[in-house]
């Protein structure tokens, strides 16, 4: 009988300790996530702002924006659950837009963005308008966007995830993700030295106006382009190509 009295004793204790620790960890589980800072979509911190960010769109409007040599912003684009989005009916000429309030030269870019099965699409910089040019890409530069692995067609290096479209091929590995999940672009453009950078990996460095980009445009597919990639500073602008496209939190500073 004593013997019995005793184990019921132990084994008391041992439940009233796992149901302890059990409690303690749930605890500390709920107070770090509770401690973890959250972010709102589409905002800046008071740090970013004071390191001179500012907000290209704001998940609300698309005050700012417009088609690219239009006066008006094409009725393709639309803000959906706050996301910039393209609803895909654009084709390799039209339907791309620009933001127009201030032109950038030397600047860090930040954006997210998803697209569908199959999507292509591209971030601009340094674009120039008028009647001579047809699209944004006879003039500016382009950070590939694109899903690397669904897209129907064989794709060339140089038009690969990540890289400087037709000018500087990708190193993409390990920083691409399946379509239809986000992804955070960034280009930091500055005249001695251009960084792309895919979901924190860097895919491509290049010097601008240098004597190898010079060969590269002189020998590839920009040569019968001879405005391609000269302006030092313009207009930053998305691409429509056809496909589904998410973006938010655009956010750009000058360097």
């Amino acid at each position: 009988m004593k013997m019995n009295n005793l184990n019921k004793i132990l084994a008391s204790a041992l439940i009233i300790t796992i149901v302890s620790t059990a409690c303690n960890e749930g605890k500390g589980t709920a107070d770090q996530a509770a401690a973890e800072p959250t972010f709102q979509d589409n905002t800046l911190t008071d740090a970013q702002k004071a390191e001179g960010w500012k907000l290209l769109f704001d998940g609300q409007n698309l005050d700012g924006w417009r088609g690219y040599n239009q006066e008006n912003l094409p009725e393709s684009w639309v803000v959906e659950e706050g996301t910039l989005k393209s609803l895909g009916e654009g084709g390799d000429i039209g339907g791309d837009i620009v933001y127009d309030l201030q032109e950038f030269g030397n600047f860090e870019l930040s954006l997210d963005w998803k697209i569908e099965e199959g999507g292509n699409s591209g971030i601009f910089y340094h674009i120039v308008e008028g009647d001579q040019y047809e699209t944004a890409y006879h003039t500016a530069p382009e950070f590939q966007l694109i899903d690397q692995e669904g897209f129907p067609e064989k794709l060339e290096p140089w038009q690969s995830l990540g890289g400087d479209y037709g000018m500087y091929d990708p190193d993409y590995e390990e920083a691409m993700k399946p379509a239809g999940l986000w992804n955070n672009a960034r280009i930091i453009f500055s005249e001695n030295k251009v960084e792309y950078y895919l979901n924190g990996k860097k895919t491509v460095e290049f010097q601008p106006w240098s004597e190898d980009w010079r060969q590269r445009k002189e020998e590839g597919k920009w040569k019968d382009f001879p405005d391609y990639g000269e302006a030092r500073s313009g207009l930053i602008g998305l691409q429509d190509h056809g496909s589904f496209i998410w973006f938010k939190n655009i956010k750009i500073r000058e360097l």
